[in-house]
This record gives C-alpha cells, sequence and structure tokens, in this order.
C-alpha cells in the first residue's frame, strides 16, 4: 500500500434553483469549494457560468438559472460523495460530475 493516494480529475457543474434564495452564487461556490476540501480534493478551477437558458425546460416559468463549473482532483468516489453531500440541498437543481482526462 502506497503512502500516497492517487487522485481523479474531476469537473462538477451545477445547475442552480436561485428562485426565492438571497444567497449570491458567489457564497454557492464557497460552499461547494469548501465540500470539495472536506473530501479531500483540491480545487483547481472554479468558473461562474452565468445564467442560461435550459435545453428542456421542466418547469413552467422557470427558463433559466446559474450554472458553476469546477475542476478539482480528488480521491477515487469522491464524485459519489459529493453527490450523496448536496442530495438534499434544494438550491441545486442538478449536478452533472465527469472525469476530466
Amino acid at each position: 500500500m502506497s503512502l500516497t493516494e492517487t487522485k481523479n480529475n474531476y469537473r462538477a457543474t451545477f445547475i442552480l434553483d436561485t428562485r426565492g434564495v438571497e444567497t449570491p452564487v458567489e457564497s454557492m461556490i464557497e460552499k461547494l469549494t469548501e465540500l470539495v476540501s472536506s473530501l479531500d480534493g483540491e480545487v483547481t478551477k472554479v468558473e461562474n457560468l452565468g445564467r442560461k437558458n435550459f435545453a428542456r425546460v421542466t418547469e413552467r416559468g422557470h427558463t433559466e438559472d446559474s450554472y458553476i463549473q469546477i475542476e478539482y482532483a480528488a480521491p477515487a468516489g469522491a464524485d459519489v460523495k459529493m453527490r450523496e453531500g448536496l442530495h438534499l440541498d434544494k438550491t441545486i437543481k442538478r449536478i452533472f460530475v465527469e472525469t476530466a482526462g
């Protein structure tokens, strides 16, 4: 067993649901980077993609919202733990996590 654990590179895109939320996007970015750190991860890039229209509208009257993209290095399985940690957070509408090569 090696003393250094290899880390995978991930890119996570978050679609926020900011309807009726007073919390600015910057505080959500801070919350998400803290979550990555708690998973023994290291954030390499954070990008606020701004408000974008949804490709497929699932709720009438809610056609756009804010997108955030975070690139990070973390141990294997951190993507699953991130989803579990954010599962009940109502300010996050969708999470897309992909392994960045």
